[in-house]
């Protein structure tokens, strides 16, 4: 039988981002498993003023062995049109498209459409999203065109299963975000936070990714001040340092104005920028916990790497996270509040990174590429043309 041929069409190098490292890991996986695959990415993604960050794109050369072509415009229908037809006439037997933004539909749409006219190719959705956190016009009628051409669908969290099914009932299965384990191997705390330049006495909790309204950042720097201000009675633990370490996705200001005004300057670490891929492994072996105070989610691509380095989680009880931290073995569960943040930051600590060691290494257990590859196979099989 000959080697089968998979493209995966999403973000990856140049285009960075956590849906860039997702493709690019499931592409090695593929590749591992004897598969013919090719990444499809985008020579221009958005316009500048529709992106909120500093810049779309890495200046890190590409060190993974995995073929990328670089060569959708989002904005171009002409191109649309050449990609479709050598798609459809490559005949590749799956394609794999990543869903995380209505904006994407027309593009994607247009290219699937073309594509699968070879009457062979079968195209599996991986949805990372299906209803947006940012609500635009025409969300909707972007996400039924995009939907049209695909055969079948795989959601992360059974939240977007829940979304996706509000639009089609074709096929689909939910399974985990897999580990992010390319970042290297976690290392020595101490060490970590010597080659970040953090005291290595300091307690360091971690707020990792894009700042964006609906992560809750907010919420946070509040529930700092009622560290700060109210320690709890008997604690054996110093007030931890906060590390923030990613890149604005919105107006830093308003932030800025908070981390004032509450006055908590002292208890913060801040380093707004896109953390590069060979950096990652020191911010999360530096950290005691990984906090996600989100106000609404899916899933998260930051629960998948914190597992990867073995780090206990505080998630808010919203969207899928609490299905993939489980309260009192992952980390702890709390509401979506300042208060309620503070109080289970606390009993982190109390508990201990020890404590929680034993269940993360069992839940990990779950979270496997060759798990993913095979949903897209069976999927794969499942459709007849």
């Amino acid at each position: 039988m000959p080697m089968q041929k998979v493209i995966i069409i999403g973000q990856a190098h140049p285009i960075r981002g956590g849906i860039a490292s997702f493709n690019e890991r499931l592409a090695a996986e593929f590749q591992e498993q004897g598969f013919n695959t090719t990444v499809y990415t985008f020579s221009f993604q958005y316009p500048a003023f529709m992106f909120p960050g500093k810049t779309q794109y890495s200046k890190e050369p590409l060190t993974k062995n995995i073929n990328i072509k670089v060569c959708i415009n989002s904005i171009n229908p002409l191109n649309w049109i050449k990609v479709g037809y050598e798609l459809k006439n490559l005949r590749p037997d799956i394609i794999v498209v990543a869903y995380w933004l209505p904006l994407m539909g027309p593009v994607l749409g247009s290219i699937l459409r073309l594509a699968k006219k070879n009457r062979h190719t079968k195209i599996i959705c991986i949805a990372h999203n299906a209803i947006p956190h940012e609500k635009r016009f025409g969300d909707k009628q972007f996400t039924q065109y995009f939907i049209q051409p695909v055969d079948a669908f795989i959601s992360l969290s059974e939240k977007v299963a829940n979304d996706l099914r509000t639009f089609t009932q074709k096929p689909l299965m939910q399974t985990v975000h897999p580990l992010f384990d390319h970042f290297g191997d976690k290392i020595n705390k101490a060490e970590a936070k010597k080659h970040l330049g953090l005291n290595i006495h300091d307690n360091i909790i971690l707020f990792f990714g894009f700042i964006r309204k609906y992560k809750g950042l907010d919420m946070l720097l509040e529930a700092m001040k009622i560290l700060m201000d109210h320690p709890i009675p008997n604690s054996q633990f110093p007030i931890p340092k906060l590390l923030i370490a990613g890149e604005f996705y919105e107006d830093e200001q308003p932030y800025q104005q908070l981390i004032d005004k509450l006055d908590i300057r002292s208890q913060l670490i801040i380093k707004a920028d896109f953390i590069p891929e060979d950096e990652v492994k020191y911010y999360l072996s530096a950290a005691d916990f990984v906090i996600q105070p989100y106000r609404n989610a899916t899933q998260s691509g930051v629960t998948p790497l914190a597992y990867h380095f073995e780090k206990p989680m505080l998630v808010t009880n919203v969207g899928g996270l609490p299905h993939l931290v489980p309260d009192g073995k992952a980390g702890l569960v709390c509401e979506p509040n300042p208060t309620d943040i503070a109080a289970h930051i606390s009993k982190l600590y109390q508990l201990g990174e020890d404590y929680f060691l034993p269940h993360l290494r069992e839940e990990k257990k779950k979270y496997n590429w060759g798990i993913l590859v095979d949903c897209i196979k069976e999927l794969a099989n499942s459709i007849k043309q």
